[in-house]
């Protein structure tokens, strides 16, 4: 076996030195001759001997080479190592292709993202609409934690009525629970305000970037066409025009204490009974939002009906314009109608006076104004607000009790007649129906379920007792919320042609019947009463508006009737000048302000916490390193960035209160710039590198113990003793509350001592007597002494203990402490030369002095650097803080009206009105006298 192995091994290796020949003569063509026809005899090229010895002879030849030629033949390795080599080379040359492609291809990629992302919108808007950091944190818990809430109330809705047998044994009431979930919804309420008021400000956002896209568009389509715009006034249909007076009137008469006469119809019916279905069978569009039995219509609703090319809907109050033909913006006019709703209740209330208006336009609309209400109701569930029901009914009869309104009163066909509710607030209103159109809705299913008979006098007016102008019937759906109303239209007319009460008995007119014939009707109604009285109105507003005008030159001669966003604008004009004013301040001003605040913040930290207890200590410049290290690297740096705010916003405010001087002061606008800076200071916080720059330069400021000529040393001497001398004065008045008045005090002012001033009198003067025998004594006082000073005025019959007599040693000790650094300062006044040749080995102890030198020196450099901050960032952060707060302050009319009132501001608001309101209906009436 291992001989096989032997002769199986000999044979490759012949084989291999045979291929690497014959690779080496594929370069060297020489060799390949050589190899092909070596040097032999000639009979041995034909001869036909052995094939081994042959090939023995070839290898041999090969190996040894031709010394005679001059060459020799290359070894076999050198033959492996050139294939190596050329493998190798076609190997890297391949790496390198695919390589330098991978990079190409990955710059090109790269270059096409940058392309396609500079053509991206910029969307850094949303950071102003939407929350961001804490806030959005905070937002973001709000409504998790409103999940759990309302989890956390069906939970116990459901325990409270499935558990009450199981409640009742264990002798449980149902308060806990009921508070519980009280607390909860006034949590998930206040969740949803806040709610509100962020998608009020995204909606504010959304509208406002709207707008900026149509001028622009606007501008770019001018530019292009190289037109100029014309200032030529686009002419306002009839309906418009009422609509914008009928807009004023609300705005001006939320709280319904002004006669407002002018015509509009009014829809007004039990909840359910669906009169909001009847409006948007005439609008031809379901633009109102519907819930499952719950009450949706929370405010009323104005919509103005007017014809035009395209389908559209539009708010008052917003530039956006719903395409009613869309799903899509169906869906989303029905949320904006929701979400106005839900935004105008406040303060607990289930339904609001504030009045949404809107203006739908279409192909065939007839022109009217419509006013939607909530609807009455006869019973209140618990969500409700405890003055829902009566609301909805004061709501209901100012509106109806209008002499010149269209009563449209809805009648649920499907219900018995007798639980109607409207029709008697109906019969109040309007006894003799002169104003008054009957609408019977849901006839579809009056049909299956009333009696023919009973319908048929409901719609002849010979079952209620009230009286109307005309009778009709209508079917507003087949209780479908996904219909459209092209397909309800439908199944109405489908159903009267095929009903057997209406078609085949006769029971009514044709033109009793479908909401086609209805919008003629009332519109025809609404026009002619509008022809009737509005000139009527037009005087009533004359009138008001001259007596208004009377009154405000009898009060206000010389005055000009400026309202409320009159008066913001030039209140916001004076509060910037007088931020530009801030930065014209002096450097020396900002100094002494600055070093003023700082010792104020830094005074009573030096005194309490390195003065005092450094003097205790036997090694008083060490401990004074210590602590002043501890100091600059924690509380410091804090304290000084806290007394430049507190400095910044001193200047500011004296700066406002020095401009109420002037003459040229208007005191209406106090109100408002006190609110306006409170809170801008209230938002504006120092800059947080800040603290980390002032650590820096306070640390290499302390690390200066050497006074360096003779003034600063003046300037620390007299530092010392002034700071001294008013702690000095803090520590007598406290001495004097502690040991009451002086003998010619109580002798002037016939004051006496309290028993506790007596104690402390007694305690006193042995404490005086320890301190005049040891000047030098300890800040404590040791066990021997404490015993002895109790013995002492034990001998007087007081009766103390220890802790009443460390009380009492506390600030007499810091008097006498306090008069001897005084002494000390004085003695040192003169020694300046004497510590500069001797040092800290100085004669006169001056250690004090050095230390409120080094407080003196990071006082100065602090405040320098704080000077630097405020003028060239903190006033201008400031500045912005207050455009900020006046830009929020401007859109709240709220705010406005709180800020500024009084009876200037109130006549001036109502004659602006009136006048707008009577200037509006003499351009409606002239215009329509015209169409006329």
């Amino acid at each position: 076996m291992l001989r096989i192995y032997q002769n199986s091994y000999r044979r490759t290796a012949k084989k291999a030195v045979v291929y690497s020949t014959k690779v080496a003569c594929c370069n060297h063509s020489t060799l390949c001759n050589i190899t092909s026809h070596p040097r032999r005899p000639p009979h041995d090229q034909h001869s036909s001997g052995s094939g081994n010895g042959r090939q023995r002879q070839h290898e041999e030849f090969l190996l040894a080479g031709n010394p005679a030629r001059g060459w020799s033949i290359p070894p076999p390795s050198r033959g492996y190592g050139m294939l190596v080599v050329r493998i190798l080379r076609g190997a890297l040359k391949l790496r390198y292709l695919v390589l330098g492609g991978a990079i190409g291809g990955g710059v090109s990629l790269s270059k096409k993202y940058e392309d396609w992302k500079d053509g991206l919108p910029d969307m850094n808007w949303l950071k102003d609409a939407m929350p961001q950091g804490e806030r959005w944190s905070q937002f973001s818990k709000n409504l998790l934690e409103v999940g759990a809430v309302v989890k956390n109330a069906i939970d116990i809705a459901k325990e409270d009525l499935t558990s009450k047998t199981t409640v009742a044994a264990l002798g449980i009431t149902t308060d806990e629970s009921r508070k519980k979930f009280e607390k909860m919804q006034n949590q998930v309420e206040t969740l949803q305000t806040e709610i509100m008021n962020v998608q009020i400000k995204y909606q504010k956002e959304l509208e406002k970037m709207e707008k900026e896209n149509r001028d622009l568009r606007t501008q770019y389509i001018l530019l292009k066409t190289n037109k100029k715009s014309s200032a030529k006034k686009i002419k306002k249909s009839l309906i418009d025009m009422y609509s914008e007076v009928l807009d004023e009137l609300s705005g001006y008469d939320t709280g319904y204490t002004m006669a407002d006469h002018l015509p509009r119809v009014v829809v007004v019916g039990d909840q359910s009974s669906g009169k909001t279905s009847v409006l948007e069978s005439i609008a031809k569009a379901r633009i109102f939002p519907r819930g499952s039995g719950e009450m949706m219509t929370r405010a009323p609703v104005k919509v103005t009906l007017a014809e035009g090319p395209y389908h559209v809907a539009q708010f008052r109050d917003s530039e956006r314009e719903y395409d009613l033909t869309k799903e899509s913006d169906l869906a989303d006019l029905r949320r904006e109608v929701e979400f106005r709703m839900r935004a105008s209740v406040r303060g607990g209330k289930t339904v609001s006076n504030e009045v949404i208006s809107m203006t739908v336009k279409g192909p065939g609309l007839q022109r009217m104004v419509l006013v939607d209400l909530p609807g009455i109701i006869s019973t209140m569930t618990v969500d409700m607000a405890s003055d829902t029901k009566d609301s909805i009914h004061q709501m209901t009869k100012h509106y109806m009790s209008n002499p010149n309104a269209i009563i449209l009163c809805i009648q649920d066909g499907s219900v018995d007649a007798e639980r109607s509710n409207v029709t008697d607030l109906v019969m109040q209103c309007d006894p003799l129906g002169r104003r008054t159109i009957f609408v019977l809705t849901k006839v579809d299913l009056a049909e299956e379920l009333a009696d023919p008979e009973r319908i048929r006098k409901i719609l002849s007016g010979k079952l209620f007792p009230m009286k109307a102008l005309g009778y009709y019937a209508v079917v507003t759906g087949r209780g479908r919320k996904d219909d459209s109303i092209e397909a309800i239209r439908q199944y109405e007319e489908d159903f009267f042609k095929n009903s057997k009460l209406f078609h085949r008995r006769g029971v009514i007119m044709p033109h009793q019947v479908t909401s086609r014939n209805l919008s003629m009707a009332v519109s025809d109604r609404f026009w002619k009463m509008v022809r009737e009285t509005i000139e009527q109105q037009a005087d009533a507003f004359k009138a008001t508006r001259f007596n208004l005008e009377t009154e405000w030159k009898n009060n206000f001669p010389r005055l000009r009737e400026s309202g409320r966003d009159e008066l913001f604008d030039k209140a916001k004009g004076e509060i910037l000048d007088e931020v530009v004013t801030l930065s014209q301040i002096s450097a020396k001003k900002w100094d002494d302000t600055l070093t003023t605040k700082l010792w104020e913040k830094l005074s009573n930290y030096v005194f309490e916490n390195v003065y005092l207890p450094a003097a205790q200590s036997d090694s008083f410049n060490t401990m004074v390193d210590i602590k002043l290290r501890q100091w600059a690297e924690q509380a410091l740096p804090a304290k000084s960035v806290e007394a430049g705010w507190e400095a910044l916003q001193q200047e500011f405010i004296s700066l406002m209160d020095h401009s109420k001087k002037s003459q040229d002061h208007d005191g209406i606008f106090d109100q408002l710039k006190s609110a306006v800076v409170d809170e801008a200071i209230r938002r504006h916080s120092w800059e947080d590198k800040a603290i980390d720059m002032l650590r820096v330069i306070q640390l290499n400021t302390l690390e200066d113990r050497f006074v360096h000529d003779k003034a600063e040393w003046d300037q620390a001497v007299k530092f010392l003793e002034t700071s001294v001398t008013a702690k000095l004065t803090q520590t007598e008045e406290t001495l004097s509350q502690m040991f009451g008045p002086g003998q010619m005090k109580r002798l002037t002012h016939w004051q006496y001592l309290t028993q506790d001033q007596q104690k402390r009198r007694s305690v006193k003067n042995e404490l005086d007597k320890i301190l005049k025998n040891d000047s030098k004594h300890l800040p404590t006082l040791s066990y021997d002494e404490l015993t002895t000073v109790r013995k002492n005025v034990q001998r007087e019959n007081v009766d103390v203990d220890t802790d009443y007599i460390r009380q009492t040693w506390f600030p007499v000790y810091r008097k006498h402490f306090l008069h001897q650094a005084l002494q000390r300062a004085k003695d040192c006044r003169k020694a300046y030369y004497l510590y500069t040749q001797q040092g800290a080995e100085c004669e006169i102890a001056c250690s004090d002095v050095v230390l409120f030198w080094r407080i003196q020196q990071v006082i100065k450099i602090t405040g320098n650097a704080l000077r630097q901050q405020v003028i060239n960032r903190e006033a201008r952060r400031l500045d912005k803080e207050i455009k900020a707060v006046l830009d929020e302050f401007s859109e709240d009319d709220d705010k406005k009206a709180h800020l500024l009132t009084g009876k200037r501001v109130l006549l001036a608001e109502e004659l602006i009105k009136v006048r707008q309101i009577q200037e509006k209906l003499e351009e409606f009436i002239n215009s329509l006298n015209q169409e006329k």
